[in-house]
């Protein structure tokens, strides 16, 4: 029995991450290992192709129909989908209402309380919400629940932008804690020289790519059917790719603390790469009128 590892995964929204999450999953389970997903989106999607529902009932609903958090029991929150896989989903108030990361901190104090972190756990994994770096979010850092972190990324600015603010994140928290950065997860949007630009990302932050995950439609056809790509259909190209990276986590041992980009590090980058366009100095701040009379002249 080795020790249990906590994992959080990282990454804006809309860029796959809950799905990166559930397909690692699949593949962790279908290699022996035991596993719960623990999800911290106010979305409440990190369990639904493990379970193959719509939405799992977050503990933060729960709670509010008990009456309090005190009145659940372990078996009230957590379900048993694919290969064995223990799913939790947090939660949290109305949008508008409070801060969604609330949630996240009551169901892991739950989750501890009720004895969910047996032994017999190999992996536990948060899907958390990557834009948003207020407090509750940064729980599983912050509270020396997750000691590795994954950031889901892409070759898109805003995708880069984000896990370089989730690194500035860990640096926060890592000389108190444990808490360290395991590497990057590129979920590929297409863009070109994607894994060169996301390798050279890596570098900078002092980590790895992990594993670059090449985009294939096959896991929208198994997400429709509310199922990972492992589940829906074992032999593909794309299952080989989960299970390369879930390989790859296990045998991960580079656990740092991150050194982030400073913006125009990050802009030069994206410019190096031709994410985003070089600056012409010789533009800024003039009006049309202006550039028209100089053409003029």
């Amino acid at each position: 029995m080795g020790k249990l590892r906590q994992c959080a995964i990282y990454g804006k929204g809309g860029i796959g991450k809950s799905t990166t999450t559930q397909n690692l999953v699949a593949a962790l389970a279908e290699a022996g290992k035991k596993v719960m997903i623990v999800g911290c989106d106010p979305k409440a999607d990190s369990t639904r192709l493990i379970l193959h529902s719509k939405a799992q009932t977050t503990v933060m609903h729960l709670a509010a129909e008990a009456g309090s958090v005190e009145d659940l029991e372990l078996e009230d929150v957590m379900a048993i989908g694919f290969g064995g896989v223990k799913c939790v989903e947090s939660g949290g108030p109305e949008p508008g209402v409070g801060c969604a990361g609330r949630g996240v901190i009551t169901a892991i104090n739950f989750l501890e309380e009720e004895g969910a972190y047996d032994e017999d756990l190999d992996f536990v994994f948060y899907d958390v919400l990557g834009d948003v770096v207020c407090g509750g979010f940064a729980m599983p850092i912050r509270e020396n629940k997750a000691q590795e972190i994954y950031i889901v990324v892409s070759g898109e600015m805003m995708a880069m932008y984000a896990a370089n603010n989730i690194a500035k994140g860990i640096v926060k928290y890592a000389n108190s804690g444990g808490v360290r950065l395991a590497g990057l997860i590129c979920n590929s949007r297409k863009v070109d020289r994607e894994d060169e630009l996301i390798t050279a990302l890596a570098e900078r932050l002092g980590t790895q790519m992990i594993h670059f995950v090449p985009r294939d439609n096959v896991v929208q056809h198994a997400e429709i059917r509310r199922m990972t790509v492992i589940e829906y259909d074992p032999n593909c190209k794309q299952a080989d790719e989960y299970r390369a990276l879930a390989r790859k986590i296990i045998d991960n041992k580079k656990l740092v603390i991150p050194t982030p980009l400073e913006m125009d590090e990050l802009e030069a980058l994206l410019m190096e790469y031709g994410v985003i366009d070089q600056e012409d100095e010789s533009i800024i701040g003039k009006t049309k009128a202006q550039e028209t009379a100089l053409a003029a002249a």
